[in-house]
């Protein structure tokens, strides 16, 4: 396995800046924000894609520091019932697509998007239960007529442009958000559909990230280093949904950690092995979103703690085999 980092957290210093800095602390692979809710900050599309010589740049900037791109990332909703809202993330991903065919990269991460309830919403509405009624009607809406017409145009768009691998990640709030909508979806639409596993969403609604890493098994296309601390007080009082800011950290049900921080070392061991059982053996891309550490604080802790618990090598057979 290798050890990556999403840039985005290093949006104020310069390409060249990020990736030196990165190497020297060994860090093996890049993740760059291309669009949506990543910005793009390191690898701008509107720029890279009509420039060959900036998009040569690039290029030399990650060889020159020992670095590969692990994936382009640019998170939205491109189903968001505002048109307007729908098409700019639209355009970020196909743009991020074609930007990965020049650079090489097969992998593109974002999120399933939610659509509304209904043709003419305005906002995003997120199902959580269903009753009453009216909830299975806007699940059927959702999906049947807006998300995977959509995603089996993008898969195919995608595949044109040699990108075989979108990776979503679950989030809730969004129509994919646990291994059982990210399968729906993928059986729907094809392979093209995996998963961008970020057990960081998945703790707080009480999954197992090693039984959701068994159940997905070969649809995990990219992985985000990324922990989560539940409260166990205010759990016990207010349970896991929570609209409080994040910002809010004493009050809050969870909150976001860097890895170690949530989370033992045995687990995390385990989350590693089991990836490695069913034959993940890609990058751990750290997604630093700590309120309570600065940035270099927080990467640097994760990358100490990663480093303890990764498998870097091929692996082994038993001596008696």
């Amino acid at each position: 396995m290798k050890l990556g980092v999403m840039t985005v957290l290093f949006g104020d210093r310069s390409v060249e800046e990020t990736f030196k800095y990165l190497s020297e602390l060994d860090v093996q692979a890049v993740e760059l924000g291309t669009g949506g809710y990543p910005g793009k900050a390191h690898a701008n599309p509107d720029e890279l894609l009509l420039d060959d010589s900036k998009l040569q740049e690039l290029k030399d900037l990650v060889k020159k520091y020992k670095l590969e791109i692990s994936s382009l990332s640019c998170h939205g909703n491109p189903v968001h019932p505002q048109k307007e809202i729908a098409d700019g993330f639209h355009q970020d991903f196909e743009k991020t697509v074609r930007l990965a065919e020049k650079l090489g990269v097969t992998r593109v991460n974002t999120f399933s998007g939610c659509p509304g309830d209904s043709p003419g919403s305005m906002y995003p509405n997120w199902v959580t239960c269903p009753w009453p009624d009216d909830f299975l009607k806007i699940l059927e809406y959702q999906w049947n007529e807006v998300l995977i017409p959509y995603w089996e145009k993008a898969a195919s768009f995608a595949k044109n442009h040699g990108v075989d691998k979108i990776c979503l990640e679950m989030h809730p709030g969004f129509a994919v958000y646990n291994p059982e909508t990210l399968l729906k979806l993928r059986s729907a639409v094809g392979d093209a559909i995996g998963a961008n596993f970020d057990p960081s969403h998945l703790f707080w609604q009480g999954i197992d990230p090693v039984a959701a890493i068994r159940e997905l098994k070969d649809a995990i296309y990219h992985f985000h280093a990324k922990d989560t601390k539940i409260d166990s007080i205010n759990t016990s009082v207010n349970g896991v949904l929570d609209t409080k800011h994040y910002g809010d950290e004493i009050n809050r049900s969870w909150i976001f950690r860097s890895v170690g921080y949530g989370n033992s070392y045995k687990l995390w061991k385990d989350i590693v092995s089991t990836l490695r059982m069913v034959g993940y053996d890609y990058v751990l891309s750290i997604e630093h979103e700590d309120s309570l550490m600065t940035p270099t604080e927080g990467l640097q802790k994760a990358i100490a703690f990663l480093k303890e618990v990764m498998v870097f090598e091929e692996k082994g057979e038993m001596w008696w085999a």
